[in-house]
């Protein structure tokens, strides 16, 4: 008698990756792709990630040479979008960054010619050089990622990002940013000097066939996005819980900047968006679904920082501006 065929198993179903573990592995190659050219500042990559993945602007700050354009560069590559570069001058004018109508003799009609701010990534290099009017031209197009010349809109692309660098302690011939354009970058980030082991190793690199210009020009550096799939990824950050009582701790906080001695301008409801956004990237970023109130407090002063002045008797003192945060964080109590 021939023995009966079992029935074959049931096929397994195929499991999928959610949302928050797809945007963690993005994000996990990108920084692996940027640290070959970036040595040393992995604080730095990890909060312009959280800028470019929440659809926000990011303040750079940092002496001269410490890799603020190649950064951007890099993430450009890295992420699949275009690179654009203005550098700021106390002569350059608006339309030198959003471009101007040309008239052509032999058609009779005028041509447009694009500006630099026509791109996906656009590096403002010493923003705090060129005068206010000029500043401010970039204001439309980071708010709403238009540009409007001689009365035509022009829409940029969904994943604009103005990068925008400052010396910090150089400040003869340049044009402090006003409080309402300072507010529209998300944070603030500091690019400090390596540590020694950092630097030690960027200067066998410049020494051999791997310095950090030639290895992002040589094509060892890979994209992990193509053009145009950083805005269908920013989707996914709307499956990150961020409860009621930890979106009230954040109200909390801003509320406090207001309130606090040593502040004479607080941080407005702009910060409160800003820093909502933040936390729930950074929690993506460590790869988990919910948002905790170590997310909110390790992205407090990046993002308030910019966004406070202190009481002119508190600086006379020596007080700063991280110490008030510092004092907010502790006289705010934290939901459990």
């Amino acid at each position: 008698m021939n023995e009966e065929i079992p029935p074959a198993p049931p096929a397994q179903p195929q499991t999928q990756s959610s949302p928050v573990e797809v945007v963690k592995t993005v994000l996990t190659r990108a920084r692996q792709e940027v640290s070959k050219v970036i040595i040393g500042q992995e604080e730095v990559i990890d909060r312009c990630l959280i800028a470019l993945f929440t659809g926000q602007h990011i303040l750079l700050e940092g002496v001269p040479g410490v890799a603020k354009t190649l950064l951007v560069r890099t993430l450009a590559h890295v992420l699949g979008g275009d690179f654009g570069r203005v550098q700021f001058t106390p002569d350059l004018m608006p339309s030198d960054i959003t471009g101007t109508n040309i008239f052509n003799m032999q058609s009779g009609t005028f041509t447009l010619v694009k500006g630099p701010v026509f791109t996906s990534f656009l590096l403002a290099d010493e923003i705090n050089r060129a005068p206010a009017k000029t500043q401010a031209s970039l204001l439309q197009a980071m708010q709403e990622r238009t540009v409007s010349i001689d009365g035509i809109t022009h829409i940029l692309p969904a994943d604009f990002t103005v990068f925008a660098t400052q010396n910090p302690v150089e400040y003869e011939g340049t044009y402090p940013l006003p409080e309402a354009q300072k507010d529209r970058f998300m944070m603030r980030v500091f690019i400090d000097y390596p540590d020694r082991e950092s630097e030690l190793a960027l200067a066998n690199r410049l020494l051999g066939t791997t310095a950090p210009e030639t290895t992002l020009a040589s094509g060892t550096v890979q994209p992990v996005l193509a053009a145009g799939q950083l805005v269908q990824l920013r989707q996914a950050l709307l499956h990150v819980t961020t409860k009621p009582e930890l979106v009230t701790y954040v109200v909390d906080l801003i509320r406090a900047s207001r309130e606090t001695d040593s502040i004479l301008v607080g941080s407005g409801p702009r910060a409160t968006g800003a820093l909502l956004l933040a936390a729930r990237a950074h929690a993506a970023i460590n790869g988990r679904d919910f948002v905790t109130p170590d997310d909110i407090r390790t992205l407090a002063a990046p993002v308030l920082g910019h966004r406070i002045v202190l009481r002119p008797e508190y600086e006379i003192e020596g007080a700063t501006v991280e110490e008030a945060i510092a004092k907010i964080l502790e006289t705010v109590p934290v939901p459990r």
